[in-house]
């Protein structure tokens, strides 16, 4: 019984703590129980005692801090439930942090939300980084829950409108909508903001 106790007890630990001091780490985990009923995780077996136990995952983001607006991008990914990485790669495929920039179709400032839009998100300059980041975040966010946490059509959706999407019943067939969700996905993914 103490047994039992013992490895379920080793095996709540693993599964709540140890993925955490691994989070920057990659690779499989292997796993032995000696004659005394001590269980032992490996990342590097040294007999042939040891059975696969779990594979993990890198997880070794880049922090914001380098990317422009930073602090901004972080409060209104807060604020609106974004996740702040992907609100920067929206940002670096629409403008490149240009917050400028103007859209041949007329879209303004870092996020490119257009004058319609604008006036929906009550943004009333956005070529102002705050206004702009925090409207076009509050605008991501409500497209990523009207399509349940599906990131692609909810970039669709930001990129060629709604009824797009809802027209094709998915990602539009255009060529720019398409190459703008695969580089906002990248950027995202590969935390590649700069």
């Amino acid at each position: 019984m103490k047994k039992i106790f013992f490895i379920s007890f080793a095996l709540i630990y693993f599964l709540f703590s140890v993925p955490l001091k691994l989070r920057n780490a990659r690779g499989d985990i292997y796993m032995r129980m000696d004659r005394n009923g001590v269980v032992h995780f490996s990342n590097a077996p040294v007999s042939t005692n040891y059975r696969f136990f779990m594979k993990t995952e890198r997880s070794n983001p880049v922090p914001l801090s380098g990317v422009p607006y930073h602090k901004i991008i972080e409060k209104a990914s807060r604020k609106f439930g974004v996740n702040s990485k992907l609100v920067a790669a929206v940002i670096k495929v629409e403008s490149n942090f240009n917050k400028n920039a103007v859209s041949g179709k007329g879209a303004e400032g870092l996020m490119q939300i257009i004058p319609g839009t604008q006036n929906l998100l009550d943004i009333s300059n956005p070529f102002d980084p705050a206004q702009n980041i925090y409207g076009g975040t509050k605008y991501l966010g409500g497209l990523i829950s009207r399509y349940k946490g599906n990131l692609p059509l909810a970039l669709a959706a930001y990129n060629a409108g709604s009824d797009a999407v809802s027209e094709y019943g998915g990602i539009p067939p255009y060529a720019e909508t398409k190459e703008y969700v695969k580089k906002v996905l990248y950027y995202y993914k590969n935390n590649k903001e700069k």
